[in-house]
């Protein structure tokens, strides 16, 4: 019987399980937070992927 695993390492699992995937695509892109009963979630500065229009969207252009 294998040891079970933990959250982590089963998103690490799946994220580099696809074809050329390296260990940088399982970087985690949040940080998660609990405080006083609120959860707050923000986005990484270092996160490769951010959400909102990506580049050469005249979207991003307009902030």
């Amino acid at each position: 019987m294998s040891d079970p695993q933990s959250d982590d390492e089963k998103r690490t699992d799946q994220l580099t399980s696809a074809p050329d995937a390296t260990e940088e695509d399982a970087a985690p892109r949040i940080d998660v937070t609990h405080r006083e009963g609120v959860t707050r979630v923000d986005i990484r500065d270092d996160a490769a992927v951010r959400p909102g229009p990506g580049q050469g969207d005249p979207a991003a252009e307009e902030d």
